[in-house]
């Protein structure tokens, strides 16, 4: 049997809200084994968001656990979840998350040279070659359309290798024809690196082409 990359075990979420309170997620459990291609999809306020955000470890739950690579994301302080994500992860939002006083090449390198990679400058010059902007490097993303902004996302949240790649409405903010572009790019790239993934999308032709589909309604998983 494939190895474990991801364990959700009835996580639960609850928010403060008004006088009361607002539960977001119920009882959510699933594993992702390593090589598949997972999407996570439903309507707008179903809890998707939330559900990769404590998958990531970018906060946590009001019950239930996430194992990340074997480790129990709730026993790690936020140091410890923050050296698991760098090590483990790829990220691919919406909004990009580039930052816009950096160029291409040093937005690419950012991750590695955090993890002190002396090959940073080569593997972030080598990956944006790789989604087609090795004539870009020194672009700032103001300089840069939706479509090609996304695709020096993708060349930074593969660069350092994720065994996990979490992609949350990656082409929400791209028209159809764009959108499909970096699609295909990013179910290449993952194919490629042999990268686990789990895709967050409203987008059900999207979901298809994933191997396995999780639906998520008002907070719950559909059985």
């Amino acid at each position: 049997m494939a190895d474990v990359v991801i364990d959700v075990v009835a996580l639960g979420k609850i928010v403060p809200s008004g006088d009361g309170t607002l539960t977001i997620l119920h009882e959510i459990s699933f594993a992702v084994t390593a090589g598949e291609a997972v999407a996570i999809v439903g309507a707008s306020g179903s809890g998707k968001s939330t559900l990769l955000g404590l998958m990531a470890g970018l906060d946590l739950p009001t019950a239930g656990s996430v194992h990340l690579g074997g480790q129990d994301l709730a026993h790690l302080d936020e140091d410890g979840r923050a050296e698991l994500r760098g090590r483990l992860l790829g990220f691919v939002f919406q909004s990009f998350q580039l930052l816009p006083a950096l160029t291409a090449l040093e937005n690419t390198m950012l991750p590695l040279e955090l993890a002190g990679r002396a090959d940073a400058r080569a593997t972030a010059q080598g990956m944006l070659a790789r989604v087609g902007l090795g004539q870009r490097l020194g672009h700032y993303p103001k300089h840069l359309s939706g479509g090609e902004q996304q695709r020096v996302a993708l060349a930074r949240a593969f660069a350092m290798g994720p065994q996990l790649l979490l992609a949350d409405e990656p082409t929400g903010n791209l028209d159809a024809a764009t959108g499909a572009q970096v699609i295909d790019l990013m179910f290449a790239m993952n194919a490629e690196a042999g990268t686990t993934l789990i895709l967050v999308t409203h987008d059900e032709a999207l979901a298809h082409r994933c191997g396995r589909t999780l639906r998520l309604s008002a907070g719950r998983l559909d059985a």
